[in-house]
């Protein structure tokens, strides 16, 4: 099954009703949280160092931190597409099309 992730900052739901639910909310955590900032895995996350690089870089860089740390760490997934949506002030929101393994 295939579905859309949008990389926000949502509410966890620390009892996810089934498996699309569970592995959204990863990818959705993975996407959101930067590397060294989580105490025991501090490899977890995405580089932040595409901060400053002019949009087209920073978007090819993430796109490849992000394809990383998704079969990295949620592996009950594949990662088909990234895309970004944009603002005015540069801020880059990913949206990740996954597919859902159901085994």
């Amino acid at each position: 099954m295939e579905i859309e992730v949008l990389a926000s900052q949502q509410e966890i739901n620390f009892a996810p009703e089934n498996l699309i639910e569970e592995v959204a909310q990863n990818v959705r955590t993975i996407c959101t949280t930067t590397k060294y900032s989580v105490p025991l895995d501090r490899l977890f996350g995405v580089e932040a160092v595409m901060l400053d690089r002019p949009t087209p870089k920073a978007i090819a860089t993430l796109q490849a931190e992000l394809t990383q740390a998704i079969r990295k760490y949620e592996p009950r997934c594949r990662v088909k597409k990234i895309s970004f949506d944009g603002d005015v002030d540069g801020k880059l929101t990913a949206r990740v099309r996954i597919e859902i393994n159901e085994e």
